[in-house]
């Protein structure tokens, strides 16, 4: 075992008195509003170590998405430990694994996480390309995978085996269920009827993010007046930009991640466009308004999660993460959190730390309280609760309404 990473994270629980809500629960009081803790009762038969693996991008451009997400996981075990959620003597350890940017980073921190002998589950990785790649790796080890922000097309049905398809699970909502409902209320609120798209055309998620995009603005009947395309890396969009805004659309739609999404909405508003831009999920990060600024005024995004969430469980997340790291939380950090509570419960309910065993409780969990929603995993382990349509409100993430919408447009035109 990794004996720096296990001490490391009886560390994090020796304090876990300075998180919120721990105190109360070691002293015999509440309980944190999460974990379904009447789902199942109380280990009595787990080793007094359980391990879970980690595999998100803490290190290159993924970083905006990856290093919330670590620090989401290690909040959760934090709780988790100090509530005693796993029973007496039963202490939770988060091995992580640096999956970097790219896929083949991922498949060497995954392959490192299966050579371990008692890892119960893994948590990961990062981008759906990256686990397109590394999940197998886990499956064939017989470990369960559990992407916590994989949203492409297919990602629970990848193997060429079923029985391979059984170890993989997400508690990421794909884009299929997010982008219609966020065209939809866009359309309703906005009045769309044209659009321009563009999109990156050399990855998995962004592809997979078109894809829906284009179903989602037929069903609604919004005509595609332009394609355009761009590839990871890229810097300069404005060939791309000038021809969709010479179109005079009512708005630009976009798949991207962070890394592109940011030059995109910043190009698109030095070229005059002051109307909306609607995004995938890559577009789904602080990162977008830190780094755009006043540009990224008026963006829409779907959601799973929204940090104004007023849920008894959203709302103590949101405030032991910012109290634990100094700033709110995002989606992928309340996506992480809740996969670790998840994993936490399916070892609860097995009372068995062995992969196997861990993996028919995760499929048998439903109705579990989390900050994502009241949470269950469909026949094929992906995610079941309501999404939310987002716009980019004063420097944040807000619920799209029609006032919000107005209001954000009006700052866009502003600038």
């Amino acid at each position: 075992m990794k004996y720096s990473l296990r001490v490391l994270l009886i560390l994090l629980v020796c304090v876990a008195g300075s998180v919120p809500g721990l105190a109360r629960a070691q002293d015999g009081g509440e309980q944190p509003p999460i974990g379904a803790w009447d789902v199942c009762p109380t280990s009595e038969n787990l080793p007094e170590e359980v391990f879970i693996g980690t595999v998100f991008g803490v290190s290159g451009s993924v970083a905006v998405y990856g290093e919330p997400q670590q620090r989401a996981v290690d909040l959760a075990v934090t709780q988790i430990n100090g509530s005693g959620y796993l029973g007496e003597g039963t202490t939770l350890v988060a091995l992580h694994e640096d999956g970097g940017s790219d896929p083949e980073t991922s498949i060497a921190a995954m392959e490192n996480l299966a050579a371990e002998p008692d890892v119960s589950i893994i948590i990961g990785p990062t981008l759906s390309s990256q686990a397109f790649a590394a999940d197998p790796v886990a499956a064939e080890a017989g470990i369960p995978v559990m992407g916590v922000s994989n949203t492409a097309t297919g990602i629970t049905t990848m193997n060429d085996d079923p029985e391979l398809d059984q170890y993989v699970f997400r508690n990421s909502l794909p884009e299929s269920a997010v982008i219609p409902g966020t065209v939809a209320s866009a359309t309703e609120i906005l009045g769309l009827e044209q659009v321009g798209v563009m999109y990156g055309n050399d990855d998995d998620f962004t592809v997979s993010g078109y894809e829906v995009f284009q179903q989602a603005l037929e069903e609604q009947g919004v005509e595609v007046l332009r394609e355009e395309t761009f590839a990871r890396g890229d810097v300069d969009f404005s060939p791309q930009l000038t021809n969709i805004i010479n179109d005079e659309p009512d708005a630009i739609v976009v798949s991207a991640l962070v890394a592109e999404a940011v030059p995109i909405v910043q190009q698109a508003r030095q070229l005059g466009y002051t109307g909306p831009i609607i995004g995938g999920n890559g577009f789904n990060s602080p990162a977008l308004f830190e780094q755009a600024g006043a540009a990224a005024e008026g963006v829409i995004v779907g959601a799973a999660w929204n940090v104004s969430n007023p849920s008894e469980s959203s709302q103590f997340f949101s405030t032991a993460y910012e109290e634990a790291y100094g700033g709110s939380p995002d989606q992928f950090a309340a996506q992480a959190y809740t996969g670790a509570w998840l994993a936490a419960a399916a070892i609860r309910c097995a009372d068995s730390a062995e992969p196997d065993a861990v993996r028919e409780a995760l499929a048998g969990l439903a109705d579990f309280d989390s900050p994502l929603g009241v949470y269950s995993f469909d026949e094929e382990r992906n995610p079941v609760h309501d999404p939310v349509a987002q716009i980019v409100l004063g420097g944040q993430f807000d619920l799209l309404t029609d006032e919000t919408a107005a209001q954000a447009f009006e700052a866009a035109a502003a600038e």
